[in-house]
C-alpha cells in the first residue's frame, strides 16, 4: 500500500515525539534514581550521625508504639530494642516501676500540653544514669499525638558530678582551716579584690591598726602601711598584680603604737595561668632580725677591723671554699690583691697561684699536696704545718675548720724567729768566744745573788776551779772564799756591797782593789735590763803607772806654757817700745820736720810706716793671742758702726788687693746697724781675715782671683762673711779655727786670734774650706754684750 507523502510526514512526526517522549522519560528516570541515591546517601550519614552522638532519638506515637534503635535495649540491659512503651520494663532489667510510671505521666502531659520535660532515670540492676529530655514531636517525625525523646547516658558526669561535690566539700573544709590558720596568724595578713580595695583581715591586722573589728578596718579602708617614698600599700599590690610574681619590701611600719621594720610581701593570685583574681598580703616582723643582723655587721666589722690589726696573717674561707676575707698582713705575705678577694677564688685557684709565686713550699707530688690541703675543710680538727718558701721564708700554717664548713687559715712569719734562734745560737758562741777573750774580768750574777756566767779571766784572775764556777754559788759564800787574795780582805765586802747593790737596788756603784800581788783593779756593777747585775774587773796596774809619768809630764807641760806665755807678753811689750819710736820718728819725717822729703825719700819712709803698722798688728795679735790663750783677753765694749768699720776695712784692703792683681768686692747691707763691741780688736779681727784672703788668693790665681766681703744683719745680730775662690785652705789651719790644733802658720795664727775675739764677743765662726774651690769664714755677733 502506498502511502501518501501527507501519511508519511505525519508519521514520521509522531515517531519524532514518541522518540523525544522516550528520550525525556529516560532522562527523567536517570535523574530519579541520583536523587533517590543522594537521598539513601544521605539517610544513611544521618543514621551514622545518630549512632555517634551521645544522645539517643526515641520516638513515642499516640498508640505508645515506641520507634528507637537497639541501643535503647542495651542502654536499658533489655534482650532486645523495645517496640512498645510496656517493654521499656522488665523483670531485673529495664526501668523499675516507679521509674515507668513517671516517664509515662511525663509523656502524657507532654501529649497533651506540649510541655517539655527533663528527668533522669537508673535501670534496674545497673549503675548506668540514663538522662530524659521529653517534648511533643514534630508532626513528619512522630505523627498526631507523638512524643519525641532524646536519651543520654550521664553516669561519667554524675560520677564527675559527685567527685566535685566531694572536692567541692574537701575545698570547703580546707578553706575553712586555712582560714582559721590565717585568721589565728601572729602576723598581719589580708586580701585585696582586683580593685584593691581591702577585702579580708586577720585578727593580727586589727590588733596593728588597733580597730574595733575586721570590718571596720575593711569599711575604712585602714592601711597597715603608710605610702612609703610616695607609694602607698594599695600601689605596691597593683606593682605586684602587673609584674605577676610576689613583691616584697622591707619598710617601717607602726604596729600598737609601736615603730617596727616589717617585710611586706603582695601576692597576686591568679588559678593556672589565668586572670588575677585579688592580691594576698603578709607582714613578718624583723625587727629582732635587723637589729641581730646590725650586730652581727657590726661585730664583723669589729672583727676584721681587729684582724687587719694583727700582726699575724688571717684568712676566712667560706663553706664554699672561696675566699671571703683576708687581712692586710695575709694580702702582703701571700701577694694578695684587691680582687682576688673581691672575686671570692676558691682556696684550690689560690693554691695553685701561691704555687705560680712561690709562697707554698716546693713539693714532689703537687696534686696529690693540693688535694690533701683542699681536705683541711673537711677535717674534725685543727692542722698544722710549718712551711719553707723558696725565698727563705718559714710560715707556721693553722688551718681551722668553721662550724658552717669553712676555715679560718692562720700563718705566722716565723723567718725573723728561725734567723734570731739561729744568731741567738751564734751569739752564744761568739759572746762565749769574746768573753773568754776580753782583757776585763767579767761575771753575771743572777737577782737571788747566784753566779751565772763568767769569763776565763775571771776565774784566772781569782784563782778559782771550774767546777766550783759550775755550781753556780752566791756571791757571799763565792767571795767569802777570796778575802786572802787582796791587800786588804776586808775590802772583799765592798766587793759584795757593790753586786748587791746592783741586783737589789739596780743601782751602778764602781770600786777599786789592790791585790797582794800588787796588781790594781778598778772594778764596777752594773744593772742588766734582764734583772742580772755584771761586775767588770779591769787591770789597771799599766795605766796607773802611766798615769804617774803623764801627771810628771803634764805638771813639766803646765809649766812650760807658763813660761811661754810670760815670755810673749814680756816680748810684746819689749817690742812695741822701739817699734812706737820707730812709727814716732817716722811721722815726723812725713811731717817735714828734718826737712823736706824727695819722691824717693818720701816712698822709702811711707814703706816703713806701713812695715811698722804691719808689725804693730802683729804684735798685738800676738798679745791678743797670748791673753787669750791664758784667759785674760779683756774686751772694751762700746757701740760700733758695723758700717763705717767695714768700709774703712774695705778702704784700707783695696791697695792690698790691687797690688795682688785680687779684685776685692764689698756688698754690706745697711741692716748691720750697730754692736756692742772693741771697735780696735773687732778693726783687726776683719782686717786680718781680708789680708790673709787676698794673700792666699793671690798665689794661685794669675787672673781671676776675687775676695768678697759681705755683711748682713737682724735685730739679734750681725754676720759678716769673707769668702774667696782661692785653692782653699790645708787641715791643719782649717783645725786651728776649731781649737783643736795650735797655729803654726801666719794664716793660722790669725784664724786662732779670730776664733779667740769672736768668743770674747760672745759670737761664733765658722770656717768652710775646699781643696781648689776657695775658704769662706762665717762670723756671727750678737748686737748686746
Amino acid at each position: 500500500m502506498t502511502l501518501s507523502s501527507g501519511a508519511l510526514f505525519a508519521l514520521g512526526l509522531f515517531a519524532a515525539i514518541w522518540l523525544l517522549a522516550g528520550l525525556w522519560a529516560v532522562g527523567r528516570g536517570v535523574a530519579m534514581q541520583r536523587r533517590s541515591a543522594f537521598v539513601a546517601g544521605q539517610a544513611e550519614r544521618l543514621a551514622g550521625l545518630v549512632d555517634a552522638s551521645p544522645y539517643l532519638p526515641v520516638i513515642v506515637r499516640a498508640d505508645w508504639r515506641v520507634e528507637a534503635g537497639e541501643r535503647l535495649g542495651r542502654w536499658l540491659g533489655l534482650d532486645r530494642g523495645p517496640r512498645n512503651f510496656d517493654e521499656l520494663r522488665g523483670l531485673g532489667a529495664g526501668l523499675d516501676a516507679q521509674g515507668h510510671d513517671a516517664l509515662r505521666q511525663a509523656i502524657v502531659g507532654a501529649q497533651r500540653g506540649a510541655k517539655p520535660f527533663t528527668m533522669s532515670l537508673k535501670p534496674q540492676g545497673s549503675e548506668r544514669t540514663i538522662v530524659i529530655h521529653g517534648g511533643a514531636a514534630p508532626q513528619a517525625v512522630g505523627g498526631p499525638g507523638g512524643v519525641l525523646l532524646w536519651l543520654s547516658d550521664a553516669t561519667d558526669g554524675q560520677h564527675a558530678l559527685a567527685q566535685a561535690r566531694s572536692d567541692r566539700d574537701e575545698a570547703m573544709a580546707a578553706f575553712e582551716a586555712l582560714s582559721g590558720l590565717i585568721e589565728a596568724a601572729p602576723f598581719p595578713m589580708w586580701f585585696r579584690e582586683n580593685d584593691l580595695r581591702l577585702a579580708l583581715v586577720n585578727r593580727a591586722y586589727v590588733r596593728a591598726v588597733e580597730a574595733k573589728g575586721a570590718a571596720a578596718v575593711i569599711e575604712g579602708g585602714i592601711e597597715l602601711c603608710e605610702p612609703i617614698a610616695g607609694v602607698s600599700a594599695a600601689e605596691a599590690a597593683d606593682e605586684a598584680r602587673a609584674a605577676g610574681t610576689a613583691q616584697t619590701r622591707t619598710i617601717p611600719v607602726t604596729i600598737e603604737g609601736e615603730r617596727r621594720i616589717m617585710r611586706v610581701v603582695d601576692v597576686p593570685l591568679a588559678p593556672e595561668g589565668g586572670r588575677v583574681i585579688g592580691i594576698a598580703g603578709y607582714a613578718i616582723d624583723i625587727q629582732e632580725l635587723e637589729s641581730e643582723r646590725g650586730a652581727h655587721r657590726r661585730f664583723a666589722d669589729t672583727q676584721r677591723e681587729l684582724l687587719d690589726r694583727l700582726s699575724a696573717a688571717v684568712a676566712q674561707f667560706g663553706p664554699d671554699q672561696a675566699l671571703l676575707f683576708a687581712n692586710q698582713p695575709f694580702r702582703r705575705l701571700f701577694a694578695l690583691a684587691a680582687d682576688d678577694v673581691a672575686e671570692a677564688r676558691p682556696f684550690a685557684r689560690l693554691l695553685d697561684a701561691w704555687r705560680d709565686g712561690g709562697r707554698i713550699p716546693e713539693v714532689r707530688d703537687y696534686p696529690d699536696w693540693r688535694q690533701a690541703h683542699v681536705d683541711w675543710f673537711a677535717k674534725p680538727g685543727a692542722s698544722e704545718e710549718d712551711w719553707l718558701l723558696r725565698d727563705g721564708t718559714h710560715l707556721h700554717v693553722v688551718a681551722q675548720p668553721t662550724p658552717d664548713g669553712g676555715m679560718l687559715l692562720l700563718a705566722e712569719d716565723r723567718t725573723e724567729q728561725v734567723q734570731l734562734a739561729g744568731a741567738r745560737d751564734t751569739l752564744l758562741r761568739v759572746r762565749t768566744a769574746t768573753f773568754d777573750n776580753l782583757f776585763e774580768a767579767i761575771a753575771v750574777f743572777a737577782p737571788d745573788g747566784r753566779l751565772h756566767l763568767w769569763n776565763q779571766r775571771f776565774r784566772r784572775l781569782w784563782g778559782i776551779d771550774e767546777p766550783t764556777l759550775a755550781a753556780h754559788p752566791r756571791v757571799d759564800v763565792l767571795m767569802g772564799g777570796l778575802a786572802d787574795r787582796l791587800a786588804k780582805p776586808n775590802q772583799i765586802s765592798i766587793v759584795q756591797e757593790v753586786i748587791r747593790a746592783a741586783t737589789l737596788e739596780r743601782t751602778q756603784r764602781v770600786g777599786e782593789v789592790r791585790f797582794a800581788d800588787g796588781r790594781h783593779f778598778d772594778f764596777a756593777s752594773i744593772p742588766l735590763p734582764d734583772g742580772n747585775a755584771l761586775l767588770i774587773m779591769l787591770d789597771i796596774t799599766p795605766s796607773r803607772k802611766m798615769e804617774e809619768a803623764l801627771r810628771e809630764r803634764n805638771e813639766a807641760l803646765e809649766a812650760a806654757d807658763k813660761v811661754k806665755t810670760a815670755f810673749l807678753s814680756r816680748m810684746s811689750y819689749e817690742l812695741r817700745t822701739p817699734l812706737t819710736s820707730i812709727g814716732g820718728f817716722g811721722e815726723m819725717l812725713q811731717a817735714g820736720y828734718a826737712g823736706k822729703l824727695g819722691e824717693q825719700q818720701r816712698a822709702y819712709v811711707d814703706a816703713i810706716m806701713d812695715s811698722v803698722a804691719v808689725l804693730a798688728r802683729q804684735i798685738d795679735n800676738v798679745l791678743d793671742l797670748a791673753q787669750g790663750e791664758a784667759g785674760t783677753l779683756v774686751i772694751e765694749r762700746a757701740p760700733v758702726d758695723m758700717k763705717a768699720l767695714l768700709d774703712k776695712a774695705l778702704a784700707d784692703a783695696k791697695p792690698l788687693a790691687a797690688g795682688e792683681k785680687i779684685e776685692l768686692v764689698g756688698n754690706i747691707a745697711a741692716a748691720v746697724g750697730t754692736v756692742e763691741a772693741d771697735a780696735p780688736r773687732l778693726s783687726r779681727l776683719v782686717a786680718g781675715l781680708l789680708d790673709n784672703a787676698i794673700r792666699f788668693t793671690a798665689p794661685s790665681r794669675k787672673s781671676g782671683g776675687r775676695v768678697l766681703l759681705h755683711a748682713d744683719g737682724d735685730a739679734k745680730g750681725v754676720d759678716i762673711i769673707v769668702s774667696d775662690n782661692g785653692p782653699g785652705m790645708p787641715d791643719a789651719v782649717v783645725a786651728v779655727t776649731k781649737g783643736t790644733q795650735a797655729g803654726t802658720q801666719s794664716g793660722g795664727i790669725g784664724l786662732a786670734l779670730a776664733r779667740q775675739l769672736v768668743a770674747a764677743h760672745g759670737g761664733t765662726m765658722e770656717v768652710m774650706s775646699e781643696k781648689g774651690q776657695g775658704t769662706l769664714v762665717r762670723i756671727s755677733l750678737p748686737r748686746g754684750a
